[in-house]
């Protein structure tokens, strides 16, 4: 088949079309998608049965740094801050302490079971060393699996935040190796580096975008996304640009939009949430493209004993580890041990050394690949069985919402008031974004004179309006009048 326009377009379609039907049909069997993707890609790809032949490392890098741009945006802003605040510590332990614990161990192990140096070792132990964010959000909100205790904040705010650490390490040792000159103490000062600009830029970043969201006053709703989508990239590049860490930036940048009033805010959330699920069909289509097959069975046997030791030795060692400091039940730091699900990101990071041209680095990607498969299949298929094993999953029937759900959520409103804004007021001449207004009411309408008006995020209050007020209790509507007059 002769590649054109037309046939790149139809077969993209075709691959995406059968990923979400196989989506659609793969949690009856237990299977998460995301190995459904990866499967596809594969059957697609030069080994498969569609024989499209794709070996471009460069372009799949590309893919993967877009893809992931977005993944972990979305899962910035929907992660809520009052939730993960209590457990932030824990998480920023296990993405920095514990991500470079299992890249030890794992190193080591390599090191002792294969010819690989020391430092080539450390290299394939860096570059899967960090929990797969793509692979923990999409697995445990598909599940629907509610957590006691702030296991699930504590999982998330890990899996979003370690893959800055797992960078660092992988780049580090990745200099080492092609470099042997250079001292592994390097990777301090850039480590160091990364984080702090990419801190500092991630939360510049959301100011500026949350400022920029609230004041442009677009005149279509649908740009609001898009504008929010240029920002992403922009803090990304220009962290990458001062030398900072621009998943880091992204992910900071996305929490404090989350967590903050904005213009069309549910129209912006549930366009990222649809566009992280698209590109994680994409990142994971590509990446079984890119692998063959035939060159991944040498491997397995190699794979196979490093998957099992990162799943039952170094993934728990770590996390035993960097949770000293807390007081936490024992079958609570088990659980975390077993969401250590590894996915697109190891695999992104694979590449690496594949642009480097190092010598072992078609074996290092390959292994790489077998281990995300095993640890998807192996872990991502058990969640919730090993959750009710250990005790940790709430009955579905009590189960709360996230404060992200409610604020997507069409709930009835069962409480309608009429409120009349005095001049004094501190709502008066204030956008809607700007009132603060709890997340279970809404402004419906509008009265001004003899007009009605239906708001918007960006209408201003006047003196004298009449607002219709819908909530789902009295208690919101009491709190609505504190807000109004700021009192």
């Amino acid at each position: 088949m002769s590649l054109t326009i037309e046939n790149i377009l139809f077969i993209g379609s075709l691959l995406l079309f059968i990923s979400i039907i196989a989506g659609k049909t793969s949690y009856r069997f237990g299977v998460p998608t995301l190995i459904l993707f990866l499967l596809i890609g594969m059957l697609a790809g030069s080994d498969g049965l569609a024989n499209i032949h794709f070996d471009d490392p460069k372009l799949a890098q590309f893919i993967g740094i877009v893809s992931l741009n977005f993944i972990l945006f979305s899962g910035g802003l929907d992660t809520s801050w009052p939730a993960v605040k209590p457990v932030l510590w824990k998480g920023l332990t296990l993405s920095t302490v514990g991500v470079l614990l299992t890249a030890v161990s794992l190193g080591t192990f390599v090191w002792w079971i294969t010819d690989f140096t020391i430092y080539e070792s450390m290299l394939l132990g860096s570059i899967v060393s960090s929990t797969d964010a793509a692979a923990v959000f999409s697995i445990l909100r598909s599940k629907s699996l509610a957590l006691k205790v702030n296991l699930r904040p504590t999982l998330e705010l890990e899996s979003g935040s370690n893959d800055p650490m797992a960078y660092v390490l992988t780049i580090g040792f990745l200099a080492v190796v092609v470099n042997q000159e250079l001292s592994v103490l390097s990777i301090i000062p850039l480590f160091l580096q990364q984080m702090i600009l990419g801190g500092l830029f991630g939360f510049a970043f959301g100011k500026l975008s949350k400022y920029v969201n609230n004041k442009i006053n677009l005149d279509f709703e649908g740009l609001y996304p898009v504008l929010i989508i240029a920002l992403m990239f922009i803090t990304f590049s220009a962290t990458e640009f001062v030398g900072g860490n621009g998943f880091l930036a992204i992910y900071i940048c996305a929490v404090y939009l989350g967590n903050q009033d904005l213009i069309h805010k549910k129209t912006i959330l549930k366009m990222f949430d649809g566009l992280a699920w698209l590109m994680q069909i994409v990142l994971f289509l590509t990446l079984g493209l890119l692998v063959f097959p035939s060159e991944i069975l040498p491997v397995m046997g190699i794979g196979l004993l490093i998957s099992v030791f990162l799943i039952v030795i170094a993934r728990p060692l770590s996390v035993f580890i960097s949770l000293l400091p807390f007081k936490m039940k024992l079958r609570r730091r088990f659980y975390i041990s077993w969401v250590g699900l590894r996915g697109a990101v190891p695999i992104v990071f694979a590449t690496y050394p594949l642009l480097a041209d190092i010598d072992k680095a078609d074996m290092i990607f390959n292994i790489v690949f077998f281990i995300a498969i095993t640890s998807v299949l192996i872990q991502g298929t058990t969640l919730s069985l090993v959750a009710k094993w250990l005790h940790v999953a709430i009955p579905e029937k009590v189960k709360p919402m996230a404060p992200t759900e409610v604020f997507l959520s069409e709930l009835p409103k069962t409480t309608m008031q009429e409120v009349t804004i005095q001049k004094d007021w501190w709502a008066v001449d204030k956008k809607i974004v700007e009132l603060a207004f709890p997340s279970t009411a809404i402004i419906a309408m509008i009265k001004r004179g003899q007009s009605y008006i239906t708001p918007n995020g960006s209408t201003v209050i006047e003196a004298n309006d009449e607002l219709i007020i819908l909530s789902n209790s009295k208690l919101a509507i009491e709190q609505i009048y504190g807000v109004l007059e700021n009192e």
